[in-house]
């Protein structure tokens, strides 16, 4: 069945050591801590973006002489 869904060998024996894992029977994270870590990893990697934006217009505004109090709204 799985050759004729075109399914490798690797791709079963991942699936399987992670039912295994899932079940306790092998160290490893599970899948919803797998999920959570990678749910995690997008966020800090979000934060991340959004303080590398704020420091370069912090950079911005500091090479102008501009303070974020001074600019018209």
């Amino acid at each position: 069945m799985a050759f004729d869904l075109e399914i490798s060998d690797q791709t079963i024996y991942s699936w399987l050591r992670q039912d295994r894992i899932d079940r306790g029977l092998e160290p490893g994270l599970t899948t919803p801590e797998r999920a959570e870590l990678r749910a995690a990893q997008r966020r800090i990697a979000e934060l991340e973006a959004e303080l590398a934006i704020h420091r370069r217009a912090s950079e911005l505004l500091g090479a102008s002489g501009a303070s974020p109090g001074s600019l018209p709204i």
